[in-house]
């Protein structure tokens, strides 16, 4: 099994910077094997350490993706192989040993910017299409969505600052103007003038920034769940505008957070949930990301409402056709929240679905084949 894979192996579909990385290839109820991969190549470990992904699945599908050059990408989609750890190498390890080439190809990349590093993620080709992840995830959490939309569009999926594999930079305001203006840099690095973004969460609000503050940079707008500032009073608003967010760099190392979100979110221990939560936790565990972690959070929390610069009354200047996707069971930013986005824009869509705060895992076929017809319109 190893063997073949190896033979694939694309350097060029990994990101340099990331350097080599210790993937564990685990057969259920049989022995695993290490593998050590980056831009250099890959190539069998000698001695068992500290694995930094490790990929899972039982004797038929490893002898599947052995035979068929897409097994292993079709395995993890569906659920058959489990990637834990670090899901940025362990997806990288497949997509470099798939076999596809092409410019459609999946394959990760940075470039470096003003906040630092900035990494990303692409596949597919046609009109560019940004996704854009929430507060604590990464761009691993948008991978159901580059899959679904590849064979339309260019889709790219970054790193906000902050988060996963880009830089932390202490200091750093990370509210969505800080955000969105990365995500231009991104643009300009690519190459690209114009883009569709999709966000979700946080994303969504830097999605709606993008389309406020550089207009002539947006095409489409789609929003998953998106943050928005809060209509309500906020008690705690002037004690956490005392409180500098780079504290949370300074706290001992909290390795009893794992057991509090494993507890608190619902099937935080399998499936696309627990690989979701290990790339929180892969961040959180160091003070750079906890003190980026702080701050975006503080920011949504912060962010006026009213007012000549409240959120509110810039959102009725937003002139990019928009979608609205919603979950009934949303408990971060509930439903209630369309009634204020259609007085705010009459002209927006607005699709309600039976899920939670993540519309692109909970209930993956009917939003993307929303976002897929919404983003092919014409202008």
């Amino acid at each position: 099994m190893t063997d073949r894979l190896l033979e694939r192996f694309d350097p060029s579909v990994v990101d340099p910077a990331d350097g080599e990385w210790r993937v564990r290839l685990e057969v259920r109820d049989a022995e695993s094997q290490d593998v050590l991969a980056g831009p250099d190549g890959a190539r069998v470990a000698g001695e068992r350490g500290h694995a930094d992904a490790r990929l899972n699945a039982d004797a038929p599908t490893w002898n599947a993706i052995e035979r068929d050059v897409r097994g292993g990408m079709e395995a993890f989609q569906a659920g058959r192989l489990k990637v834990r750890r670090n899901l940025h190498a362990g997806v990288s390890f497949l997509a470099a040993t798939s076999g596809v080439t092409g410019e459609a190809r999946l394959r990760f990349a940075s470039v470096t910017a003003r906040p630092g590093r900035l990494s990303y993620l692409q596949a597919g080709t046609g009109p560019p299409v940004v996704a854009i992840h929430g507060l604590g995830a990464t761009k691993a959490s948008m991978l159901p969505t580059v899959a679904a939309l590849a064979p339309d569009f260019r889709m790219i999926a970054l790193d906000l600052p902050g988060f996963g594999e880009s830089g932390k930079p202490l200091g750093a305001a990370y509210d969505a103007r800080f955000f969105a203006d990365s995500v231009v840099e991104l643009l300009d690095a690519l190459g690209i003038e114009r883009a569709h973004f999709v966000g979700n969460s946080l994303g969504g609000r830097v999605a709606l920034e993008l389309g406020l503050r550089h207009a002539d940079r947006a095409e489409r707008l789609a929003l998953l769940a998106p943050s928005m500032a809060w209509r309500r009073s906020r008690p705690w608003a002037p004690l956490l505008r005392l409180l500098p967010p780079e504290l949370g760099a300074l706290q001992p190392t909290p390795g009893a957070v794992r057991g509090i979100v494993d507890r608190v979110i619902p099937g935080a221990a399998d499936g696309w949930t627990a690989a979701g939560v290990d790339e929180f936790m892969r961040s959180y565990l160091t003070p750079h990301g906890r003190a980026a972690f702080y701050a975006a959070a503080r920011q949504i929390y912060l962010e006026e409402p009213h007012g000549e610069h409240g959120f509110w009354p810039r959102l009725r200047t937003l002139r990019a056709p928009a979608l609205f996707v919603w979950g009934r069971q949303d408990r971060l930013v509930p439903l209630g929240f369309a009634r204020h986005v259609t007085d705010a824009l009459p002209t927006a869509e607005h699709l309600e679905l039976d899920c939670g705060h993540v519309p692109q895992l909970e209930r993956p076929r009917q939003t993307h084949a929303a976002l897929r017809a919404f983003l092919r319109r014409s202008p």
